[in-house]
């Protein structure tokens, strides 16, 4: 038994990934496996997710060409999402809260030595019970260490709350993230800014934090960097950015660009940043909202605002996969993607559907790196 495997005869370690010489990569670095989680929740997603789910299912269906593709799916549904599945992906039967796996998944990290582990965070359904999106988030809490050792990695217990989506890696020490989410009175109101920055050193590796004061206007995660900015790679951003000035988002992302433009990352390279267009404003339609079974805590209403975005794409193994949200900006998005990365296929998948639950598709993913030795 290799030494990496005993210690999942531990619950956790005890120690940090920094400790240990382990860092969170980019997402451009090549990745081993994808992981996401079927939708079911009839209040967050229409007509009882089924059109959800064939978003997802198409989605998931053009993702598994280029890359393995895990999906947690609860114990009833497995049938239902088999049969609009491909066989090589491989289903694990587990219960969940919602279907965000990039906010209740583990952040894989790495060293050069060719090791994976898994940094498994506390998570309250984004607030909990200030302004969390739902009561009940005690499946959500069990994914991570589920996943973990489904990936065969030991495991870090981080001390404090944080979602995948609020952080933004370049692999090379550099982490991005908004005020919004992290210093929000609903996560970790005993903390410091200075005391959070320490807690990202700690389980990312990171070297510096770069912090945007606001994410995407009605974003209901308190401002997820992964809704508004997305790293190309090592110095190098792209930012969703709203030539309207009489929308809100107009100066949250001008505000954005200039904090971006005073920075140097932790290498000390001045930041290349590239813009992407907002799609709509877009809101929730009178048919939309009559398919969601309405709670007090999510939003779901006709005429409510989406948090819509083109930042918010998932790269992985030659290709990047970005949301069409919008006709009118969607090719436009994408030959600035093209421009980007160019050595990946750009690939639009039509995702009203994962926005009207309130994220997209980096939030739905979540990318296992593919360790690899340091010659």
């Amino acid at each position: 038994m290799s030494t990496e495997n005993t210690h999942l005869t531990k619950a956790y370690l005890e120690s940090t990934p920094a400790q240990d010489g382990f860092h969170m990569p980019g997402e451009h670095h090549p990745h081993s496996s994808v992981w996401l989680i079927w939708p079911e929740r009839p209040d967050n997603w229409r007509d009882n997710a089924k059109p959800a789910q064939a978003t997802f299912a198409r989605f998931i269906t053009a993702l598994s060409d280029y890359v393995d593709v895990n999906l947690a799916v609860s114990p009833e549904c497995l049938n239902d999402a088999k049969q609009q599945l491909p066989e090589n992906v491989t289903l694990h039967p587990m219960k969940s809260n919602d279907a965000w796996m990039r906010d209740v998944g583990p952040t894989f990290v790495i060293n050069d030595k060719g090791e994976k582990r898994a940094v498994d965070w506390h998570f309250n359904a984004w607030g909990g019970e200030l302004d969390g999106l739902y009561e009940d988030w005690s499946d959500d809490e069990r994914i991570a260490k589920q996943v973990a050792d489904a990936e065969k990695a030991a495991a870090y217990k981080a001390p404090f709350i944080l979602e995948g989506g609020s952080i933004h890696s370049d692999g090379e020490g550099t982490v991005y993230t908004t005020e919004e989410c992290l210093l929000h009175p609903s996560r970790n109101p005993e903390l410091s800014k200075e005391q959070i920055e320490q807690h990202l050193f700690n389980y990312l590796g990171a070297q510096k934090v770069i912090w945007l004061k606001l994410g995407l206007v009605n974003d209901e995660t308190n401002g997820h960097i992964d809704n508004i900015l997305h790293i190309v790679g090592p110095g190098e951003v792209i930012i969703t950015v709203c030539d309207d000035p009489e929308d809100p988002q107009y100066d949250i992302s001008q505000a954005a660009l200039k904090t971006l433009s005073s920075e140097t990352d932790a290498q000390r390279r001045k930041i290349i940043v590239h813009k992407l267009p907002m799609p709509g404003p877009l809101y929730i339609t009178e048919e939309e909202a009559k398919g969601i079974v309405q709670t007090p805590r999510m939003e779901r209403c006709e005429g409510e605002r989406l948090g819509a975005s083109y930042a918010n794409f998932l790269i992985t193994n030659n290709a990047l996969f970005f949301p069409m949200l919008d006709e009118r900006y969607d090719e436009q998005a994408k030959k600035i993607l093209q421009g980007a990365f160019p050595e990946h296929k750009i690939v639009g998948i039509p995702a009203r559907e994962i926005v009207l639950g309130g994220g997209n598709l980096h939030c739905i993913t979540q990318q296992v790196p593919k360790p690899q030795i340091d010659n």
